[in-house]
């Protein structure tokens, strides 16, 4: 008798505003899921044994737990895949330009619905030097001038 690991679904469907903080809050929805699905291959593994790889939904739930808490990825919770694994699989998806191509595909999804409020947007100040009275520190200190 051959016996063999075989991915199965870990994750309880519950809905994250009943969830507690130590349940799996559920991130990537069925729907949204199936539309980006085609974008990461999964094959089951063989009848022939051998480990089978972290199926990339789990994954994929991982990263976006990773993104949404802004957590380290040493902190990621024992129901997702392994950290190794998941910011492997980020970084691979992010050159490839998976992740982006996903993005894109529902948030042009949620914006068709109509599920997007754009009345309220924010922007990070820590990238945009915006320094008051530039042309006064532009100005050269006598004491600081080169010297020949």
């Amino acid at each position: 008798m051959y016996m063999t690991l075989v991915w199965w679904p870990k994750r309880k469907r519950v809905s994250t505003k009943a969830a507690s903080r130590t349940e799996r809050p559920v991130i990537l929805t069925d729907n949204q899921w199936s539309l980006v699905a085609k974008l990461f291959p999964w094959t089951p593994p063989s009848k022939k044994g051998g480990r089978p790889k972290a199926h990339p939904r789990d994954c994929l739930e991982g990263i976006l737990w990773i993104l949404v808490t802004g957590a380290r990825w040493k902190d990621l919770p024992k129901e997702y895949p392994s950290k190794a694994t998941c910011h492997r699989r980020f970084q691979q998806w992010t050159i490839e330009g998976r992740l982006l191509s996903a993005w894109q595909i529902i948030l042009e999804r949620m914006d068709e619905a109509g599920q997007i409020d754009f009345s309220e947007t924010f922007k990070d100040g820590t990238f945009a030097s915006a320094k008051k009275g530039v042309e006064e520190l532009a100005r050269l200190v006598v004491a600081k001038a080169q010297r020949s």
